[in-house]
């Protein structure tokens, strides 16, 4: 009989455990599925605040074409529109050795390159990244210089031999200028103040040192215009082609530059001829509309920012007690600049709001397990370098996301199913940036006149377009769903010419023949 009611005892109890057991797994399911919900939830809510149709788009485009017509008429524009380079840019028939240098905030680059003609492609290219030490870098701006001609004469001295020219003192040296993206690194250099390269007194102390510095090392070249990067880029372009109107660079920091008839510069009246065109210089990054498909994330990103807000942001107080002027008159650069635009766009930032929307699925709906990973809340550890590794991920079972979330955040032991949502939040990101930048460059071609009965080429140059393949093909998509059937023809965006720096050699092509002209 006891033994009976032992065993009894021993049923009863077994079956409790497996009631509770029981129990517990179908709690464990119902909050699993909550949790599932819920970030389900968070990635529809964004992906709708996130869309880009194209009625959006040509909302962007206008205000862009707006934005842009009002900067030439005033100083005071968001967008800049400064004309950077008002001589004749390269035809197409310029042929010789080129050098040219590319100042990029912590390095420079030397180049050299052969031109043959437009129906030819660069030979003889000689490229070389000159690091450039802490000290000259919290140096004033001569030392610099002067570090930049040392290393030019020593490279000339390595390649002369190739160059076919026996006077040098009729080469122009192509210079351009590529600010840093970090704010905190472009104010930590002395050398240049980086802010206030677009005002022509700053400029010509700059190549009056530069040249001084030439001489010094024997250097028989001159600096003779110094224009940014994508201006640049710009003249490369038109030396194959002109139909090329505009040059655009996409990498961690965005920028544009198009082509301008000289009667539309209205703030420069009486300053210039009435006649041709000249390169103008749009700081597309401070664009910005309420047209933009801007998000909770977004805003937190701006908020968290050296430079939050909209359009022209706060006063730089010591810019304003360096000028004798009124707040009226001030230049763009004693403005904080918020570069909205380029917090949508650029690869600087793509990576941080991926990393914002994993985190908050991460906090609100367990999406890599009860415990939150430490590394998933340290800012910028996300580069788009590696969104886009993960979003092109083709495999099966989304290994390249595995991989990468173990080797940033240290995420292990997630589902295909996770994965496949990490990898939609890195599409919804790079398809918005994407389609924004092809409503900005039908912004350009609108505002040039040139939508329905010109073809128009623009240029694009850096690692987001280059490198990131479902980026450019989304790029590519919304200017053609823009444009329509009829009129996709119009608008050809290419790859540039040369690489990273490059233009610095078209630009040093084309004030050689002015010179020789």
């Amino acid at each position: 009989m006891r033994k009976e009611v032992v065993v009894a005892a021993v049923t009863v109890t077994t079956a409790a455990a497996a009631v509770a057991a029981m129990v517990l797994v179908r709690h464990w399911k119902r909050q699993n599925e909550r949790s599932w919900r819920h970030a389900k939830r968070i990635l529809r809510k964004f992906a709708r605040e996130s869309a880009t149709p194209v009625t959006k788009l040509w909302l962007v485009a206008n205000d862009l074409a707006v934005d842009m017509q009002t900067g030439l008429i005033s100083e005071q524009s968001k967008l800049g529109m400064f004309p950077f380079y008002s001589g004749s840019l390269p035809t197409g028939d310029e042929k010789g050795v080129y050098y040219g240098i590319n100042l990029r905030g912590d390095n420079f680059l030397i180049l050299r390159a052969q031109l043959g003609g437009k129906n030819e492609i660069l030979s003889e290219f000689q490229r070389e990244e000159v690091q450039i030490p802490s000290r000259v870098i919290s140096a004033d701006s001569k030392e610099l210089f002067d570090l930049i001609a040392l290393e030019l004469s020593k490279f000339v001295s390595l390649h002369e031999d190739l160059t076919g020219k026996t006077k040098l003192e009729k080469l122009k040296l192509g210079f351009t200028i590529s600010p840093p993206v970090d704010q905190a690194a472009a104010s930590s250099c002395r050398g240049i103040d980086w802010r206030r390269l677009t005002d022509d007194t700053v400029r010509t102390q700059m190549m009056t040192e530069i040249n001084e510095a030439l001489l010094k090392h024997g250097v028989e070249m001159q600096v003779s215009a110094m224009v940014d990067e994508v201006i640049g880029c710009l003249a490369g372009a038109r030396y194959y082609s002109r139909e090329s109107v505009a040059a655009l660079s996409l990498g961690m920091a965005v920028n544009a530059a198009y082509m301008e008839s000289v009667q539309e510069v209205q703030k420069l009246q009486g300053q210039l001829s009435n006649s041709g065109e000249m390169a103008i210089s749009v700081n597309w990054g401070n664009f910005s509309s309420i047209h933009l498909p801007m998000t909770e994330f977004d805003a937190s990103l701006d908020s968290e920012s050296t430079n939050p807000g909209s359009g022209v942001g706060n006063l730089d107080i010591r810019c304003l007690n360096s000028h004798s002027k009124s707040y009226e008159s001030l230049p763009e650069s004693c403005f904080v600049l918020s570069q909205i635009f380029e917090k949508l766009i650029s690869g600087m930032y793509l990576g941080e709001i991926v990393r914002k929307v994993l985190l908050k699925m991460a906090q609100e709906a367990a999406l890599f397990g009860d415990n939150l990973p430490i590394k998933l809340t340290i800012p910028y550890l996300l580069r788009s370098h590696d969104v886009a590794i993960m979003h092109q991920d083709t495999s099966e079972d989304y290994e390249m996301v595995d991989e990468k979330l173990k080797e940033i955040f240290e995420i292990s032991n997630t589902t295909p199913v996770v994965r496949e949502i990490v990898a939609e939040v890195c599409d919804i990101v790079a398809e918005r940036g994407a389609r924004l930048v092809g409503a900005g460059i039908m912004g350009i071609v609108k505002k040039l006149g040139r939508i329905a009965n010109k073809k128009s080429v623009i240029t694009v140059e850096g690692g987001l377009y280059e490198h990131y393949r479902i980026f450019r093909n989304y790029l590519h998509s919304s200017v053609w769903e823009m444009l329509g059937s009829d009129l996709s023809d119009n608008v050809i965006i290419e790859h540039s010419h040369g690489g990273s720096g490059a233009g610095a050699l078209f630009i040093a092509a084309s004030q050689t023949r002015d010179a020789d002209s």
